[in-house]
């Protein structure tokens, strides 16, 4: 399987209104692909293919942004997946 990664230009997260937020998943070596992809697929909205390609980053570079937003926006997706055991920050 080849692992497309979308390099992403990270703006200064200073524009605390706006939508210049990062939910960042990070890898734990605890959680199962599968249960990753899965939530990703619930919490996100994420389509398989999405879910599968963050996971396979998270594993190979550590972490990886899976959604962009404002904070008000991001932090129940962050709170849910937290819940789930996953590492989630908001950046």
């Amino acid at each position: 399987m080849e692992i497309q990664e979308e390099v992403m230009d990270r703006p200064d997260v200073s524009d605390i209104d706006g939508e210049n937020h990062y939910l960042v998943l990070h890898n734990d070596d605890v959680h199962s692909f599968d249960f990753v992809i899965v939530s990703l697929m619930e919490i996100c909205s994420h389509e398989a293919h999405q879910a599968e390609q963050c996971a396979y980053i998270v594993h190979h570079k550590g972490k990886c942004d899976v959604k962009k937003g404002s904070f008000e926006f991001l932090h129940p997706m962050k709170d849910q997946l937290a819940s789930k055991g996953l590492s989630v920050t908001i950046d």
